[in-house]
């Protein structure tokens, strides 16, 4: 499995644009966030950037645009795209299969503890390409997985 993190790019304009309108709200310090660009959360005194993101895998009439949260400053990134996020693991998470036309190909409800197979069993799939984990709660978009 690989982990992906939001794509530089992404950040780049986000970080670029925190602040300056409604889609791009600037939060001195949001503790507790899950950052979408090392995939952690933020501690005290980190200001965030919360915006809009539309995943690439999800095309025409699977496109989903939710919130998601990223350090205003540039960061290292993930500490491991070889292994799950910590951070990320403490509750059920809604996994999302897309196939290569970016249609949805399958998903679950994972719990935490089963988190790991559920990802691995769609990516048995050979037709998908990307499995999105989302938070169940609120269908956030959190982080991606590909196989190796």
């Amino acid at each position: 499995m690989r982990i992906h993190a939001l794509p530089a790019d992404v950040l780049d304009r986000a970080r670029a644009r925190a602040g300056a309108d409604e889609h791009h709200e600037l939060h001195p310090e949001s503790p507790g966030a899950p950052l979408r660009c090392c995939l952690r959360r933020a501690g005290d005194g980190e200001p965030v950037v919360l915006f809009r993101y539309s995943p690439t895998a999800g095309r025409g009439p699977y496109e989903e645009v939710g919130p998601v949260f990223a350090h205003v400053e540039p960061c290292g990134g993930p500490e491991t795209t070889a292994a799950l996020p910590e951070a990320f693991r403490h509750a059920q998470r809604l996994l999302r299969a897309y196939a290569a036309d970016g249609r949805i190909h399958g998903g679950e409800v994972a719990a935490p503890e089963r988190l790991e197979d559920g990802i691995s069993g769609l990516l048995d799939d050979p037709a998908v390409v990307e499995v999105q984990v989302r938070s169940a709660s609120h269908g956030c978009f959190l982080f991606a997985v590909t196989r190796d």
